[in-house]
């Protein structure tokens, strides 16, 4: 498999983790919370992250932040991606891919 390694130039795990606990969470503060870091940290990963993908990904809905649908997209495609990464780094392999 080729991995065009130019396309993650602007972008690190962490941000993608921050993204996936934004999604779930679908609030700063308690995203923020749950990785045990300060409100401004997941601020300003979310700006990396609407640059990088050229979305604003969340929007203020009432009390918290609701995903735009590109935002839904790109969970929908990280999720197992992100798990099958979680796997690897945690040693437990799913099967096939050992």
């Amino acid at each position: 498999m080729n991995i065009d390694e130019h396309k993650f130039a602007g972008i690190d795990l962490n941000l993608l983790v921050v993204f996936m606990v934004m999604f779930r969470e679908q609030s700063v503060s308690k995203s923020a919370e749950y990785l045990h870091v300060q409100q401004p940290a997941v601020s300003g990963s979310l700006v990396r992250l609407r640059h990088c993908f050229d979305d604003p990904l969340f929007l203020r809905a009432g009390r918290g932040m609701r995903p735009t649908s590109r935002a839904i997209e790109i969970a929908t495609a990280l999720l197992p991606a992100m798990s099958i990464i979680g796997a690897v780094i945690s040693g437990d392999m799913p099967n096939g891919f050992s």
